[in-house]
Parts: C-alpha cells; structure tokens; sequence
C-alpha cells in the first residue's frame, strides 16, 4: 500500500500515478511530479531532483494519508470530483518534455471571443463568489454551475476544498455545513465502484484492465487492483477463440445471476439465444460478372502468349541497316513486356464489396434484453488529421475537416478527434479553437437536419437545391442563420495572422515599455542600453505561446519546441443531452453533445531525427492510446474530409463481420474536388483508385495511400493477426522441406510469444519495443478486446459477448494528459521499436505504403471500401508543376523501397505470389522512365537516318502489331466495365502515365541512385492546399506557368519529333525512291509520342499561350543540338538531284 500512495501537497498540487512503478511492472519513464502554481497561474511541475534540492537533498517518499471522515472533514462527492477534474483538464494546457518539465496551463480564454459550448476549454461560467478569487465555479455538461450548497453560494474547486478541509465543512454563503458530501468508496446504483479523488487509489489503466480480464457481464463493470499479465495479451497466444473461451461460460450463462455469479441485473443473455437469431453478414463480396471477367482473363493469357512470340521474333530477325535501332527498340519492348506483365497479373482476380448498415444498428444499437436503452456497443473511434504548415495549408481547410469530422454519424461517445500539428503554430491553435467553437452549431443542424456533405464550406458551395427533401418547416430559416454565422466563421479564421501578429506587437510593446521603466528604476541617472527583449508570440490570455513564434527564438521554433496537448472539446457525457427550443436554433430532439477533439503539437529538439509525417502519426497512436485508446484509428490529411457522415460505420462493417479480426486496415478512394473538368493531368486518378485498387482487393487487400485509411490500433503495433502461423506451406515444400522456425527478418518479425523463453524476459522486453510508458503497455489489451467482431454466431473466431462496450468511457484526468506529454517527447522512441516494426515505419518518404506492406507480410489483410456516396474527399494539385512535383515524391519513395529491405522479392511467406508481384511493380515502376525515354526518341531517330527498327514492314510485323493493339484495346474496354470508369479517364490516364514517366519518374530514378550510392539525402517540401477563396476563377492554377527543371525532357521530346517529321517529310519528297514505308512508321509512332504529350503541350501555353522564354531557349536549343548532330553524324544516303546540293553541316 505504501508503493503506490500519494500525499497531496496542497490544493494546487497534480500526481501522476502512472510514474508510480508498481510490482511486476517496467520502471515508469518519469519519476515522479508535483506542480507548484505560479503568480501567473501556471502549473510548474517538479521532479524529484528538483524537490531534494529545494528541500536540501532530504530523502522523499511520496504516499497518502487516509483521514476517516468526520462532521469536520468530508471528502467531496465523486460524481462532483471528476467532472471538476475533467473540466480543470479542459480547460488546461498541457506542455512538456525532454528539455522542460511538464506544465498545466490554466486557460481562461483561448480565442478572442466567448466560447459558448460547455465542452469547449475556456467556456464561460461564473465567478467565484469568495472575495480574492475569479476562478471559475463548477459545471455540468450543459455548462450550469455545480453548486454544492442549498443556498446556492457560487464556489470554485479550490475554494469549496478549503471550505471542506480548512473551514470546517461549513459554506462561506449561509454559514451552514455542507450536506452533498460523502464516503468515497461506496457503490452506486448501477453495481459500479464509485471512483475515488483524482490521484488516490487504483490508477486509471487499472479501471480499464477490469474490464478486460472479466469473465462476466456485472465483472466487466468493477474496477481491479491486481497486478495485470501482460503476457496474455501482448503475445500471440495459441488459445481457444469465440464460444467456449474465457469470455464465453461453457453454460452459455453470461452474467445472468442464476448460478450466483452473475449479479441478478437483468443485463445478462443466453448464448444460445444469441445463436439462435438468424444470422445475417455485415458485407458481401460482389463477383465480377463471369460474362466480364473470363473474356478478359483469357485476353490477358492471349497478350503474354502474343507478346512472348513477337519479342521472340523481334530477336530473330535484325536490321542489319540499323543495328543500333534494332537493339535500343529490343531492349525497351522487353522492358515493356515485364513493366505490363507486372501491372496486369495483379488484376486477375478483382471483386467488389458491399455493406449492410441496418444489420450494423441492429446488432450494436438494438435495444435488447442486456441493452434495454440501445445504447451503442460499436468500439471506439480515434481520428488523426495532420498539418505541418499553416502557409501551404490553410487553416480554414483544415477547420473544415474538423467540423466534418465532429458532425460524422457514429456514437458521440465513442469518437474522438486528434489533430497534429507538426509546426507548432499558434494559427493552426486557434483555428481550432474557432472550429470546436462553430461546431457548437454547425454539429447539431447536422443531425437535425440529416445535412450531406457535413463539410460547411463545401455544403454551401454546393451548386445544386438545397431544400430539396428537407421537410422540416424550419429548415430555410435555420439554414439562413447558420450560412451567417459560417460566414462570420470564416472571416475570424482569415483574420487570424493579422489578429494574432497585431496581439503579439501590442504584448511585445508593453513589455518594453515595462523593461525601460525597471530599467530607469534600476539605474537612475547612468545611460540606459537600448533594451532587447524576443520578439515572443501571445495567446489570448495574454501569456507566451509554448510552439513556434513568429519571429522564431530558442525553444519556440519550428524544429525546436515544447510538446503541447490542448483538450479543445472535453469528452461527451456518456448519455444523450438534448438541446432546448431557447437560443440560436430549436434543438428541442438533437443531441448536441460533440466528441472529444485534442490539439497535439510533439516536441521537437535539434538533433533529434523527428521522421516527418510518420513521426508525427507515431506520436498520436502514443497519445491518443492514453487519452481515449480507440481500437480503430482513421487518419486524415488536412484536405481530405468527410463527404459521407456514414463512412465511419461503413468501414466499420468490415472489421466486425466475421473475420474482421484479421483485417488490418480498411482502405477508401481518394476522390478530388477542384479538378478542372477536362481532369488535364489525371487529377483523379481513376484508373488506380478503381482499377488496381479493386483488382488488389481480390488477393491480400489494397495498398495503404496515405489518407482515409482505417485501420486497427493492434496491427499498428506490429503484432501477427489472430490464427496465424509461422510456417505457410509453398510450392517447393515438398521438395525443400524447412523447419518451422525460420530466421525471419527483423523488420518482419511481429511480436509474439514464441520468440521468448520465459515470462520474466517478455515483461523485460516490452519497455524495448512500446518505451517506457505503463499507461501504454495496459492499454494493447484493452484495444485489442474491444477491436474484436461480436462473438454472435459459432463460426466467429476471437470474439467478444455483447454488451461489452457499453459501459462509460473513463473522464479524463491531468495525470492522464501528463502521460500524454510524456510520450510525445522527441526522446521517447529512442531504444524502442517504433518506426521499425511498431507503427508508421521510418525511412521512406512514402512511409504509407511501406507501413501496409509491412502488415501484409506478416499475414495481416486489408479490404477495399468503394461507397455509393464517396466517403472522403480532398483536393489536389491542377497546377502543371505542383503535379509533376508530387509524382516524383511518388516515384522517389519507390525507388527508396527498391532499394531498401522492404523490397517484395525480399517479402516473407505469408505474402501470396500476386500481391508480392503488385509491391513490386511499386517499386520497378519509375525505372521504366529510362526505356521510355529512349523510345519516345526513336521514331525521331529512325525520321532522321531514314531507318526503321525493322527492316521493312512485313506482314508478320503488321500482325503482330495490330494483335498486339486490339488485345490492349480490348483489355482497356473490359477493365472500364468491370471498374466503371470511363473511356476519356482511361486515355487521360495513358496520357499522363508518358508525362510522368518522360519527366518526374527519371528524376526520381536520379535522386535514388543518388541516396543509395552517395548517401544524398531527399527533401521535400509540402504541396500547397488551395483554400477555396478564389472565387472569380476556380481553375487559376492550372493556367499557371511554373518553370522547373522537369519540364526539359518532355519538351525536349516534342521539339526533337516535330523536327524529325519535318526532315523525314523533306527526306522523302526529294529522294528519287521515295521510302514511304519508313516514313508512315517514323510518323506514326512520334504522333503516338505527341498525342500522348499533347496535355504537357497545353499546359506550357497558359491562359493565352504565354510560356516562358526560357522554356522555348532551353528546348530549342537542346532540340536543334540533337538533330543537327545526328543528320551532320550519318548524313542522308541517295541521289539528291531534285532536291539540288541538300545537305546539313
């Protein structure tokens, strides 16, 4: 008992029980803190260094005293003493790290204006009645004051413990004791221990534990104090799953009370009930029409057959005229044969997929005899959006994405939004702060008003009736007053930089005309120094911001600053609260309470590696498992929002149907807004996102892209998938037999309890790979019980009962954040496994796709969502030069993967061979620039020499030509009926596939066998979101002229063709034996190069064909070099009588 008690300090003071190290446990990864409040109402916690030598290296011991309570000392109502800890919590900045100790900030106002919803932090209250004191007074979930005498005397926490401990129990207001307080340890009326003050007792982690390491439904509801085994959960076990096992009593009872375990409630159920309901699946795969897919399987067959003969032939037979010619063509279609073959395997067994929402809301939200309310037993939900830079992505896009989220149809309860941000802005803080502050509307006419898409900016831009299928009669007047107040929104967001830089100047301003007057005190009559104090960036509340300033300064800059957590929006009550007819809008129906929304900003340090974007999703999987733990995680990029509100329950349906268990993630479409209707460079991407995507879906799942991805938390953090094996069979087994313990990678091992000997080892090992946090270790089995389907039919393997999850979430508390903090500090990965087989993996500036690799080769699947409604929706780049910059941060990744362990061909035996197949195409794909470069030039160069690259156009080569046409024809026409995308989407793509491959894949090529050989390093920069502002011209970017130097190969292809058809033309009207032939051939094949390079062409022009003139010297230049040289090289053979004396120099 003496281990694990604390002693509180005073009535400012925190603990943090989770530093406590505990019997059986990892060493914490802090000691631990107090907090001492400053004049300025800052937190400031102390180590226990700190407090040995403040109290002169005395030996310290932190514990509690238990006082028995008397009429002269009652402890405050627990109902009353976490909702005030919640709300101190909220309303509190946390900050900390390696290089300063964690702080709670108290904030009183966080934007300029009055937040107005009881879950915001800062939300207005009243006063402290006691005299000296402005702290605010408690309050409930609908912000009305928490008054805890009769009298009705406005006290706040800190004065109402005073009043308790130090006065006597008596109120200040009518003089009379208080009579609202009682034991702490007592059970209310629902069989639940009652918790006790924030920092005494079990930890929070511990509550959680119970309710996995239950066996029945009433056990699953109390808190436990015992050690936890780690072992069982964070190790693969070769347990038994679904009916039968621990959580499933062999009678079938399940809390029922009739045997007396159970606790006579009347929340138990009958297994056998719930095996008898007709059973109904969440998904079903919808089959290709065989009348679609065996004609274009037996086309595939037909091209490789095809394919195999002409490059056969195409061996056998020379140009002896053009031997160079021959070879260079040879050497590029047998390249083309393997880049198309690798392409198209992948895509023999595409499917599509289809969910039942209404069987999802009968069996989690039905009301039943265990759920008589209905109350939702679906798991948690935690979403990630992450920003960098508030100048190339806008706050308003980003506060958007926000608000769609919180609008987003699933149990308010059960969501919780993190949003990162990787440069510490104080802009980006603040427009969050506005968005939780407009949602308090916006949310609420959502659900009234079933409002699609939920994004407010892109609803009132919808170009289309929006009163169509509204019924309600006060629909035009609500949506009048919310399109107002959206504006207004919006005006506060743009004005932000300028509200914020003139705050700061005003600050800045006072504090030198405070240094001067100390200085003039100071000194009297000796000359004054001018006074230099940095130029430091302000909050609302008139204190310093901790991130990034403006004008950047030591421990406030983009690469070095404090870690910051910001509860914007505090968790929802666990029941439904109803809006009233008073106010803004009538909500007398609606639920207004909204979900849980976190600022996150990491702490970053010189020196410290911080991995970009996956470091940053690392920190939120670290964080968010202490704060809310959702067992499914959906990441966002700032961009993308929510375009379906039923998109989360969508994907849903794939993770708790039968076999869910085994999913890893759930991938969606991109899909884009913005694009320019013609879709000039391939904007939408519709051939991989509907094509290769969906074909994917029929062997281990889609690839992981980056954004509106769903995944689940378990597989983030490497381990193997439920029933796996070590050892999967393969074709040469029989003949090679292995043993059954391979020497696996590293990087591929997952966790599991086989690799250890015993248990004392497995417990030392886990600080290695997760860090030293223990809120973080107990929180892997509690989201990976609550991430398993619902045990509701026998065939459902590792389930859990019903019911399960509907008990309250855990209110959060200030040693929780703390925790928080700790594990978002730029020193916590070090000497642990993340970034290499737990969460997003490092070393790829495309870490999304090396992180779903990673997960497919320990045997874990993936599906592939295609809604009706699209589920997500962003912008990306129309700009010609922002396209082509963002395709080689593509390609460099794949080169990067190539080249590096995760290479497919490097892949475990849990792959199967055609997805092995499709990883590999990822990383050969920007290799075949190299082969198509130089054939993009070879009907230039056979215009040229007045050769071909065959001898002459026989039949056979015709044949071969025209079979080989009609089968890629007829292959692209299949694809479109089975995907369901166009004819023009098709050929757009085909267009920018040359464009690319002519320019950006061959600089990315460049940049990898640079890294590789040299050890270059590759940067990026953010491509730049548009903010939707320009109204006059949506599409001026893409009439926008950028010069890069990735332009040159591509233009220099079209002028070097052009010019080759002008000689070939000149060539042949002036020979005595014309050679047409070869003429039709030269010309044929550079048309198919211009046509393909015709969008590349009219980008170049602009809005009135103005381009640079440096784009026309450089290609001009390049193009006339080349050709004057070839024809001055190998000079045209022949009489040229009729042409006079022709010739070139």
């Amino acid at each position: 008992m003496a281990s694990n008690k604390h002693f509180d300090k005073s009535r400012s003071n925190l603990s943090n029980n989770s530093d406590i190290q505990e019997p059986g446990r990892p060493p914490a990864g802090h000691s631990v803190k107090f907090a001492q409040r400053t004049s300025s109402g800052r937190y400031i916690n102390y180590s226990r260094d700190d407090l040995d030598s403040e109290l002169g290296g005395q030996d310290f011991m932190s514990y509690t005293v238990h006082i028995p309570p008397t009429p002269d000392n009652q402890p405050m109502d627990p109902s009353i003493s976490q909702k005030v800890e919640e709300q101190y919590v909220a309303n509190s900045m946390f900050t900390g790290g390696f290089k300063s100790n964690t702080r709670a900030h108290l904030m009183h106002k966080v934007i300029e204006t009055e937040p107005n919803h009881p879950q915001m932090a800062g939300a207005k209250g009243s006063s402290c009645a006691i005299p000296g004191c402005d702290a605010k007074v408690m309050s409930d979930e609908r912000g009305q004051d928490l008054l805890p005498c009769e009298c009705d005397f406005k006290i706040c926490r800190d004065c109402f413990i005073d009043a308790v401990k130090t006065g006597g129990g008596i109120c200040p207001g009518c003089k009379e004791p208080y009579k609202n307080t009682h034991l702490t340890d007592q059970v209310d009326e629902n069989g639940q221990q009652r918790p006790m003050l924030p920092g005494g007792g079990g930890s929070k982690m511990e509550r959680r534990l119970s309710m996995v390491k239950s066996t029945n439904k009433s056990a699953l509801m109390r808190s436990q104090t015992g050690d936890f085994d780690h072992n069982r959960w964070l190790f693969e076990t070769t347990g038994t799953y679904g009916y039968g096992n621990a959580f499933w009593t062999k009678d079938g009872d399940f809390g029922s009370g009739k045997d007396g375990d159970g606790d006579g409630d009347g929340m138990g159920m009958e297994a056998q009930d719930l095996m008898s309901r007709p059973w109904r699946p969440l998904t079903r795969k919808l089959k290709i029409p065989a009348g679609v897919i065996s004609p274009y399987r037996l086309l595939i067959f037909i091209r490789i057959v095809v394919l195999a003969l002409f490059l056969t032939w195409r061996v056998k037979h020379q140009n002896p005229d053009a031997v160079w010619l021959w070879g260079m063509s040879v050497v590029c279609e047998l390249w083309f044969a393997l880049s198309w073959l690798l392409d198209q395997l992948p895509k023999l067994c595409p499917i599509n997929r289809a969910t039942d929402l209404q069987v999802l809301k009968e069996k989690f939200e039905t009301p039943t005899a265990s759920n008589p309310t209905g109350k939702s037993d679906l798991p948690g939900f935690d979403v990630f959006v992450s920003t960098a830079d508030p100048e190339k992505e806008p706050p308003l896009v980003t506060a958007n994405t926000i608000l769609s989220i919180l609008a987003a149809e699933y149990p308010v309860e059960k969501l919780s939004c993190y949003v990162s941000d990787d440069g510490g802005a104080l802009l980006t803080f603040e427009a969050m702060a506005e968005a939780a502050s407009f949602a308090n509307i916006w949310v609420p006419f959502c659900r009234k008003h079933a409002i699609e898409p939920r994004n407010p900016d892109s609803y009132f831009s919808l170009k289309r009736d929006p009163y169509k299928n509204k019924v309600k009669s006060d629909f035009v007047k609500d949506r009048r007053r919310v399109k107002r107040e959206f504006d207004e929104f919006k005006v506060r967001v743009n004005s932000l930089p300028d509200s914020i830089r003139r705050r700061s100047d005003a600050y800045h301003a006072r504090e030198e005309i405070k240094a001067m007057k100390m200085q003039r005190q100071n000194r009297d009559d000796e000359p004054m120094e001018p006074v230099k104090i940095p130029k430091a960036t302000w909050m609302a509340d008139g204190t310093h911001w901790p991130g990034t300033w403006l004008t950047s300064a030591s421990d406030h800059a983009k690469g070095d600053h404090a870690g910051i957590i910001q509860v914007m929006l505090k968790p929802p009550s666990d029941e439904p609260l109803h809006g009233v007819s008073e106010g803004f809008l009538d909500l007398t129906d609606v639920d207004i309470r909204l979900p849980l929304l976190v600022y996150v900003s990491r702490e970053k340090r010189p020196g410290y590696d911080h991995n970009k974007k996956a470091g940053a999703m690392n920190a939120l999987v670290r964080a968010s498992a202490i704060m809310s733990n959702g067992p499914f995680i959906l990441n966002l990029d700032c961009d993308h929002y929510i375009y379906n509100s039923e998109a989360l329950r969508e994907g849903m349906c794939f993770m708790m149907d039968r076999g869910g268990d085994r999913l890893c993630y759930v991938q969606f479409p991109q899909r884009f807004e913005g694009i320019d209707p013609s879709d000039r460079y391939a904007n939408h991407n519709t051939v991989f996102f509907d094509v290769n995507m969906r074909a994917l879906d029929g062997l281990m799942g889609p690839v992981y892209v980056g954004t509106g991805c769903l995944f689940r938390r378990i597989a983030l953090y490497g381990f193997n998938p439920p029933r796996s094996k070590d050892f999967s069979p393969s074709c040469w087994s029989c003949c090679f037999p292995r043993s059954k313990k391979k020497n696996i990678p590293e990087e591929n091992r997952a966790l599991r309890m086989s690799d250890y000997d015993d248990e004392e080892m497995n417990l030392s090992l886990v600080p290695k790979k997760f860090g030293n946090s223990t809120f973080l270790i107990d929180s892997i089995p509690v989201a990976e019980f609550q991430g398993r389907p619902l045990a509701d039919h026998p065939a459902v393997k590792n389930g859990r009962p019903p019911g399960a999850l509907t008990i309250p979430r855990e209110l959060l508390d200030a040693s929780t954040v703390a925790e928080a903090i700790a594990v978002i500090s730029c020193w916590y990965e070090d000497k642990t496994e993340w970034g290499s087989r737990i969460g997003w993996i490092y070393g790829s500036v495309t870490e999304d796709v090396v992180t779903g690799y990673r997960m497919h080769n320990r045997g874990w699947k993936s599906v592939y969502c295609v809604t009706k409604r699209d589920a997500f929706r962003g912008t990306a780049p129309i700009n010609l030069t922002d396209r082509l910059h963002q395709v080689l941060r593509w390609a460099t990744g794949s080169v990067e993967i190539f080249f590096s362990r995760n290479n497919a061909l490097l892949a475990s035996s849990k792959m199967k061979i055609l997805q092995r197949i499709a990883y590999l195409n990822v990383g050969i794909y920007p290799f075949t620039s190299i082969f198509l470069i130089v054939y993009c030039f070879l009907p230039a160069l056979s215009l040229f020499s007045g050769q071909f690259i065959v001898q002459t156009l026989n039949v056979t080569f015709l044949v071969y030509l025209l079979i080989i046409s009609i089968t890629l024809c007829l292959l692209a026409l299949l694809e479109i009926k089975w995907s369901g995308i166009s004819l023009e989407e098709w050929w757009r793509n085909e267009q920018f596939w040359l464009i690319g491959g002519t320019s950006a894949h061959l600089a990315a090529v460049l940049q990898g066998l640079l890294k590789v050989v040299a050890g270059v390093e590759i940067s990026f920069t953010l491509t730049s979101k548009s903010g939707g502002d320009d109204i006059d011209d949506e599409f001026a970017d893409l009439y926008m002229v950028k010069w890069t130097s990735l332009m040159i190969p591509p233009i220099t292809i079209i002028m070097v063709n052009l010019i080759a058809i002008a000689v070939g033309f000149s060539r042949t009207i002036y020979s005595v034996v014309p050679q047409w032939s070869k003429l039709i051939g030269g010309v044929f094949f550079s048309f198919w190069v211009l046509a393909h390079l015709y969008p590349f062409a009219k980008g170049l022009m602009g809005r009135r064909g103005r381009t640079p003139t440096i784009v026309y010297v450089w290609s001009g230049l390049v193009a006339i070099t080349i050709s004057l040289l070839w024809v001055a090289i190998n000079p045209p053979a022949g009489n040229t009588e009729i042409g006079g004396n022709f010739s070139f120099p």
